[in-house]
């Protein structure tokens, strides 16, 4: 189905980590419409640059980046359906505890405004291919990821349980 605006409904959020270690340089990286030339892994597929609705400074402060109902490009299948919250932080330089705060906080008002049903991290994105909201025509288009880590997905969902909000679906085997 073709839509006339690049707008979604967001039916879930996906946590990020930046893989850069300063906002100023993440906010840049994310600021320009065509995608970086050191994203090899995905220039084949799109122009378009990577981008998410909010990123999270290391100190917790939030920032807005696009409307929570239009479209951006963050995790492969889901982005018609995901609002993404990009946290400044990489493999080696973690999540803080402000960043954690900042991110329940986030998590509770966007299921306010908007009907979320799953919270996910970015490395448990291709485990929707089977489920209805995958919409990734693409058979060969996946990366691998592990953002934003195990541990920090497992400290959000502890503080958010009393939302009810499904992690990805199990795999069948």
């Amino acid at each position: 189905m073709e839509q006339e605006k690049p707008t979604i409904t967001p039916k879930m959020i996906v946590l990020h980590w930046t893989a850069i270690p300063t906002f100023e340089k993440s906010y840049d990286f994310f600021y320009d419409s065509r995608l970086n030339p050191k994203r090899k892994d995905i220039e084949d597929e799109s122009a378009l640059n990577v981008s998410a609705h909010y990123m999270v400074k290391r100190n917790g402060e939030i920032y807005q980046l696009l409307p929570d109902t239009l479209f951006a490009r963050h995790v492969i299948g889901l982005n018609h359906a995901a609002i993404g919250i990009e946290n400044v932080g990489t493999k080696n330089n973690r999540l803080t505890d402000a960043q954690l705060q900042a991110n329940v906080h986030l998590i509770q008002e966007l299921t306010e405004r908007h009907n979320i049903e799953y919270l996910i991290g970015h490395y448990e994105y291709t485990l929707f291919e089977e489920h209805p909201l995958w919409k990734e025509k693409d058979d060969g288009y996946r990366t691998k990821k592990i953002d934003p880590g195990k541990e920090f997905m497992e400290k959000v969902r502890n503080q958010v349980a009393d939302l009810n909000l499904k992690g990805p679906p199990e795999r069948i085997r």
